[in-house]
């Protein structure tokens, strides 16, 4: 028997300050559609369907670091959740009004895509790709 797995439902973030992680990540364009208080989340959705899930249990590390980026030992777990957008100008355009930094990029990758990094205020890292059919020259 073989299966395939058709499509990516949601990624789980954990964060250390409810109020605060929801104000980012609407800033972004995902609203909380559910309140899971029985397992400290929350989903969130953005109009395009695309599902979060916050996790309101996590506890602050020294400087906001990424325990799994910012280290030095390379422990094993996700590293940082990707996601698609239309349009990578208009996002770091909203990014600038909303000032949240872009903390890598823009980067033309493989021809394919142009990308960008930024982080929560914990430190979570997002990747954000558009899809590329030509490649723009980049300025930066």
């Amino acid at each position: 028997m073989s299966f395939n797995v058709t499509s990516y439902e949601h990624v789980g973030i954990r964060v250390t300050d409810r109020a605060r992680a929801i104000r980012f990540y609407e800033a972004l364009g995902w609203k909380e559609e559910i309140d899971l208080p029985e397992h400290k989340a929350n989903e969130m959705v953005n109009a395009s369907g695309v599902y979060i899930n916050l996790i309101f249990n996590g506890v602050p590390c020294e400087g906001s670091k990424n325990i799994l980026q910012d280290e030095a030992v390379k422990h094993p777990g996700m590293t940082h959740a990707a996601f698609i957008v239309d349009d990578l100008d208009a996002l770091m355009a909203k990014l600038d009004e909303e000032n949240i930094r872009i903390t890598d990029g823009p980067h033309i990758y493989s021809g394919r895509r142009k990308v960008i990094f930024v982080r929560d205020p914990d430190g979570n890292v997002l990747e954000f790709n558009e899809l590329l059919t030509d490649i723009p020259s980049l300025q930066t």
